[in-house]
């Protein structure tokens, strides 16, 4: 999961968006960033990447399609939104959460501290619904990933450590040097 930002041409303010890929380093996954947002072309850089091996007591692994055994539960990417009374911004919080179906994902995305502190959600005008954006994270790779691999998510048997967040700005120019 990558936090990619940019000044796109035509923007004054620096852009967000979150990646998804599958590669063994994160040097593996900037051919497929660029492709996923190729307008702000040498300002694309990363703000922060983490490699997803466990969300809560779940085990998250990369399989080959055709090996890959169903399971009720999904993973899922949501991406709350609220405001500060006073404060002319937007707080988003990037949250994944393995779930049965996408309500069950968005209870769970209003149980965060996040949600609970904010004075209102962000809605958009999509009066009712208070999150800004929720996905199946395998919808979210790109094509050809999605129709190579699966994503086989396993209750956690073993003491698994919590994925590194690996947190601050670096260029993919950088990155391609390598």
């Amino acid at each position: 999961m990558v936090l990619l930002g940019a000044n796109p041409p035509t923007r004054f303010i620096e852009q967000h968006d979150v990646f998804f890929g599958i590669g063994d380093t994160i040097v593996d996954l900037v051919p497929d960033m660029r492709d996923f947002w190729p307008e702000p072309g040498d300002k694309l850089h990363i703000d922060s990447y983490r490699k997803v091996t466990k969300v809560k007591s779940y085990s998250i692994n990369i399989v080959p399609r055709d090996a890959a055994v169903n399971r009720d539960v999904k993973l899922y990417f949501l991406n709350l939104g609220g405001y500060k009374a006073g404060d002319f911004e937007e707080y988003h919080y990037k949250q994944l959460v393995v779930a049965n179906d996408m309500s069950e994902a968005i209870r769970t995305g209003k149980e965060t501290v996040f949600w609970q502190h904010h004075t209102s959600s962000h809605i958009d005008e999509k009066y009712g619904i208070d999150l800004d954006d929720i996905y199946q994270v395998e919808d979210m790779l790109p094509a050809k990933l999605k129709a190579k691999y699966a994503l086989q998510i396993e209750p956690v048997i073993e003491n698994l450590s919590e994925d590194k967040l690996e947190i601050g700005y670096l260029k993919l120019s950088k990155l391609e040097k390598k």
